[in-house]
């Protein structure tokens, strides 16, 4: 979604600081109104990037002021210097916007191992500053991206006491995605008023059917991290009880953005042309479900031939085989391709066509179902095929 938007209480600014390349703008900055709130989850990644440690060190002592943003470097596997270099861009930031370097959140995307320049950090925070605005979403968006084609936006509306309310994102990642626990990076914020506890419980409800729920390659990012704001300048009652009314439409608004996003972030997947729904049912648990889901997602095998269009239904066949399933009764299975059953009865459907497999094989989206015959639950993935594009991308990233 790119239409217009703004979050009052919330202000963004831009600017180049020349990080990777002199020709973009490569950092933001993210004004949170005072009084209020924050909510967020970071990647499970081992080596963790310097910026996010920071973050969460900050976090725990305050609620943040200001997000500081930067594109081209990733600040990860550097070390001590890494996390010097992050603190250091944060008492930047605080001494040119007169808050505590501890109110502010560092983040970082881009290339993994080499130091972050603070220096030209330093000479475009105070642009950035000057060029804050509510309604620097869409700049933003562009600023945060790395090898992403286009930004991505999403908002929602609602109301509360006849009172309208909007919760927008932004979001940037197409590699290294396979989140555990958010994206990329994903900036949400929201005017409604909301108590701490209930904004990070609508956050982490809100990640596991989106962010958490797509994969482009199978690697998860070092820097992933995403954050949820209220600012409470809509003038509408603090949501205080989960139970309420205006929390489940608060919650369900932030879902709908984290949905959009992670679906964006999919659909421009490295070299992506295709986007395709995994859904896995009639599983055991939900475990179940996702290990058959993550194991045809990411097959190469499958990947490329969605990529050539090629109803090659044997590699679907072959990825639910392999899957970490015990005791899975084959005879019990069925694979289709939207409307199109593939395998039945342990073999090909007898009412199978290859050209009925073509036409759904031909579309730029669609969804591949299992069910497996063993349980009630289900689950679903998204995710995208496997170009010649992605391997070119990979392998210039850093030349």
């Amino acid at each position: 979604m790119t239409e217009k938007v703004s979050i009052t209480g919330i202000r963004l600014g831009v600017a180049v600081a020349g990080i990777k390349t002199t020709d973009r703008k490569d950092l933001v900055v993210v004004e949170l109104a005072e009084g209020g709130s924050c909510a967020a989850v970071f990647t499970r990644n081992a080596f963790c990037a310097a910026p996010v440690h920071v973050a969460k060190s900050h976090l725990q002592k305050n609620t943040p002021r200001y997000l500081l943003i930067n594109s081209g470097n990733a600040n990860a596997g550097t070390g001590e210097q890494g996390m010097q270099d992050a603190e250091s861009s944060c008492r930047l930031l605080a001494e040119a916007a007169g808050c505590k370097a501890e109110e502010i959140l560092p983040f970082s995307t881009g290339v993994i191992g080499i130091n972050l320049p603070v220096e030209k950090m330093a000479l475009a925070i105070p642009a950035a500053l000057v060029d804050m605005k509510e309604s620097g979403w869409e700049q933003a968006a562009e600023a945060i991206m790395t090898t992403d084609t286009r930004p991505k936006l999403a908002t929602s509306h609602f109301e509360i006491d006849g009172v309208g309310v909007s919760v927008t994102g932004m979001a940037k990642g197409s590699g290294m995605i396979r989140p555990d626990m958010a994206t990329m990076l994903a900036y949400l914020a929201t005017d409604a008023a909301v108590a701490p506890e209930l904004l990070q419980s609508a956050l982490n409800v809100a990640v596991e059917p989106s962010f958490n729920s797509i994969t482009v390659d199978g690697d998860t990012s070092t820097n992933d991290a995403c954050i949820l704001l209220a600012s409470g300048s809509a003038g509408t009652p603090p949501i205080i009880d989960q139970g309420s009314e205006a929390y489940r439409k608060f919650s369900t608004a932030v879902s709908e953005v984290c949905l959009a996003l992670a679906r964006e972030i999919v659909r421009d997947g490295e070299g992506a042309t295709k986007l395709v729904e995994v859904l896995v049912e009639e599983a055991n648990d939900v475990a179940e479900a996702r290990e058959v889901a993550y194991t045809i997602a990411h097959s190469p095998l499958v990947k490329t031939a969605l990529f050539a269009s090629d109803p090659n239904w044997g590699r679907i066949l072959a990825a639910v085989g392999r899957a970490d399933i015990p005791q899975l009764d084959i005879d019990r299975v069925e694979i289709w391709l939207d409307e199109v059953c593939i395998v039945r009865d342990g073999g090909r459907a007898g009412d199978y066509t290859e050209a009925a497999g073509q036409s759904v094989m031909d579309r730029s989206e669609f969804t591949i179902r299992i069910k497996l015959g063993r349980g009630s639950v289900s689950s679903r993935i998204l995710t995208c095929d496997l170009s010649y594009d992605y391997v070119k991308i990979n392998a210039e990233y850093r030349t």
